[in-house]
Protein backbone atom coordinates (compact mmCIF):
# COMPACT_ATOMS: atom_id res chain seq x y z
CA UNK A 1 0.00 0.00 0.00
CA UNK A 2 1.61 2.78 -1.07
CA UNK A 3 2.10 6.38 1.43
CA UNK A 4 -1.23 8.41 -1.03
CA UNK A 5 -3.86 5.56 0.13
CA UNK A 6 -2.68 5.67 3.88
CA UNK A 7 -2.91 9.73 3.81
CA UNK A 8 -6.17 9.24 2.19
CA UNK A 9 -7.33 6.74 5.14
CA UNK A 10 -6.42 9.65 7.47
CA UNK A 11 -7.74 12.46 6.23
CA UNK A 12 -10.89 10.06 5.68
CA UNK A 13 -10.47 9.56 9.53
CA UNK A 14 -10.13 13.43 10.52
CA UNK A 15 -12.95 14.20 8.29
CA UNK A 16 -15.41 11.57 9.83
CA UNK A 17 -14.90 12.63 12.91
CA UNK A 18 -14.76 16.33 12.51
CA UNK A 19 -17.93 16.80 10.41
CA UNK A 20 -19.26 13.12 8.74
CA UNK A 21 -18.58 11.61 5.89
CA UNK A 22 -21.10 10.85 2.81
CA UNK A 23 -22.13 7.46 1.76
CA UNK A 24 -19.60 7.41 -1.00
CA UNK A 25 -17.08 8.33 1.63
CA UNK A 26 -17.62 5.48 4.10
CA UNK A 27 -17.21 2.97 1.08
CA UNK A 28 -13.92 4.53 0.05
CA UNK A 29 -12.98 4.24 3.59
CA UNK A 30 -14.07 0.46 4.70
CA UNK A 31 -12.56 0.03 1.02
CA UNK A 32 -9.20 1.25 2.11
CA UNK A 33 -9.33 -0.34 5.23
CA UNK A 34 -9.70 -3.85 3.67
CA UNK A 35 -6.70 -3.09 1.89
CA UNK A 36 -4.72 -1.78 4.60
CA UNK A 37 -5.71 -5.15 6.96
CA UNK A 38 -4.78 -7.57 4.22
CA UNK A 39 -1.46 -5.89 3.43
CA UNK A 40 -0.76 -5.66 7.40
CA UNK A 41 -1.63 -9.62 7.75
CA UNK A 42 0.51 -10.23 4.51
CA UNK A 43 3.56 -8.75 6.19
CA UNK A 44 2.70 -10.27 9.42
CA UNK A 45 2.40 -13.80 7.54
CA UNK A 46 6.33 -13.23 5.58
CA UNK A 47 7.44 -12.40 9.18
CA UNK A 48 6.31 -15.16 10.72
CA UNK A 49 7.25 -17.56 8.22
CA UNK A 50 10.74 -17.11 8.41
CA UNK A 51 11.41 -17.63 11.53
CA UNK A 52 13.20 -20.31 12.83
CA UNK A 53 13.22 -21.87 16.18
CA UNK A 54 15.64 -23.93 17.97
CA UNK A 55 14.70 -27.37 19.35
CA UNK A 56 16.12 -28.72 22.67
CA UNK A 57 17.97 -31.69 20.46
CA UNK A 58 19.54 -28.64 18.50
CA UNK A 59 17.87 -29.18 15.38
CA UNK A 60 16.61 -25.88 13.51
CA UNK A 61 12.78 -25.61 12.51
CA UNK A 62 11.01 -23.05 10.03
CA UNK A 63 7.79 -22.11 11.17
CA UNK A 64 6.90 -21.18 8.09
CA UNK A 65 7.44 -25.02 6.16
CA UNK A 66 5.60 -26.21 9.80
CA UNK A 67 2.58 -24.16 9.61
CA UNK A 68 2.54 -21.65 6.94
CA UNK A 69 1.44 -23.79 3.95
CA UNK A 70 -1.87 -24.88 5.88
CA UNK A 71 -5.12 -23.96 4.65
CA UNK A 72 -6.27 -20.54 6.38
CA UNK A 73 -10.18 -20.66 7.76
CA UNK A 74 -12.40 -17.88 6.36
Amino acid sequence: MNQEKIDRINALARKSKAEGLSEEEKKEQALLRQEYIANVRANLRGQLNNIDVINPDGSIENLGEKYGNKRRRS
